[in-house]
């Protein structure tokens, strides 16, 4: 496995859109590191460019002790990418084999149809020259990590979604390579399977110890997975950190934003005096974490908020209850200001009628209005 590193990485495509910003990060020998962000935030981008499938304008990648910017994708690399609906590779780019020795997993499987799933897994290492003896084993060894050992010579047509995506792994795993790209791996299964391959996915990080770069639109995913999580918005990092720490001390509002489900609640006002005031008046709270004065945009998750009346309290609207078995989410309003607040299941009031709703004055964030920095 190989350490990656990225340096002032830019992309800027012919119509001048900037896809990417001066990216800079290692990931470092044996981390899953999950690249996250909504769509189009040029998640993919940066790991096509790091398995050379998209020019780099400006920066460096590399992967060991290579600078990779100018080194042609592997064969199979490649020919993944071209594909019709179907999912049937077609058109491959022959290129010289070992280049970037990465090995990329797509969104779709683009598994060949007409193979078995042992063909489909063993095609790479043909292509390669290995050993019948070699492709064996390396086929059979990842088949029973992966648990395909039993349908090794059906076709893909006849395997469940999440089988196709496991055998899509398996066919990257074979290679053994310096590092595995995952490009939204799991978003062609329904909940249940996600959650599976999921942890499937997890397992065989932990066993192997493996470089994997791991990108998805999905903050659950990216919490559960990674070890540190690239947090990215218009092609702009906004955060590196571990899961608990994203979580926990966001370094901005959109991150806050982000990460977390349901997601924190802000409300807009100014601090006077040691209180915060929401604009319209409707809510009013002592706070002591922060010593500025003027306008701020005050933060909290639906889990620091409860049930009740103490002295950080305010009297909202009760607009909707969503039990969700051992917790209730509780939507509330109070002027112009919406949350959403997480309780464990309990007598309510009436939709319509007044809740008083308590916020943890320990967990309370405030952010810059306009850049939407943390400031506390």
């Amino acid at each position: 496995m190989a350490r990656v590193a990225l340096a002032g990485v830019r992309k800027v495509y012919d119509n001048g859109f900037v896809a990417v910003e001066n990216a800079t990060f290692d990931i470092h020998d044996g981390e899953l590191m999950v690249l996250v962000g909504p769509s189009g935030c040029g998640k993919s981008t940066l790991l096509r460019m790091i398995a050379g499938l998209e020019t780099v304008t400006s920066g460096t990648i590399t992967i060991g002790d290579r600078v990779v910017n100018d080194v042609p994708p592997k064969q199979r690399d490649v020919a993944m990418v071209f594909q019709r609906s179907d999912h049937t590779p077609h058109n491959p780019i022959h290129v010289p084999p070992k280049q970037r020795d990465i090995a990329m997993v797509f969104q779709n499987y683009a598994l060949y149809p007409h193979m078995s799933v042992y063909d489909n897994m063993a095609f790479g290492l043909k292509l390669r020259h290995l050993s019948k003896e070699e492709i064996d084993q390396r086929v059979r060894r990842s088949a029973s990590m992966l648990g395909l050992e039993t349908v090794l010579a059906r076709k893909p047509r006849q395997l469940s979604g999440g089988q196709r995506q496991r055998v899509a792994l398996g066919r990257a795993l074979v290679r053994e390579p310096a590092a595995f790209l995952l490009d939204e791996p799991l978003s062609n299964l329904d909940a249940k399977l996600r959650l599976q391959t999921r942890a499937e996915i997890a397992r065989l990080h932990q066993r192997l110890t493996a470089t994997m770069i791991y990108v998805t639109h999905d903050q659950i995913e990216a919490m559960t997975l990674g070890q540190r999580i690239v947090v990215l918005d218009a092609g702009r990092i906004q955060q590196i950190d571990t899961p608990l720490n994203l979580y926990r001390h966001p370094a901005n509002r959109f991150v806050a934003g982000f990460i977390g489900s349901p997601p924190m609640n802000f409300i807009e006002g100014r601090v006077d005096d040691g209180r915060f005031v929401a604009n319209d008046g409707s809510i009013a709270l002592p706070v002591r974490q922060i010593a500025k004065r003027g306008p701020v945009v005050l933060g909290i998750r639906p889990e620091h908020i409860m049930i009740g009346r103490n002295g950080t309290s305010a009297t909202f609207t009760l607009d909707l209850i969503e039990p969700v078995g051992n917790e209730v989410f509780v939507y509330a309003t109070a002027g112009g200001n919406q949350i959403v607040a997480r309780v464990p299941p309990q007598d309510m009031p009436q939709i319509g009628r007044p809740i008083d709703l308590t916020f943890d004055a320990k967990s309370l964030h405030f952010f810059e209005p306009e850049s939407g920095t943390r400031m506390a």
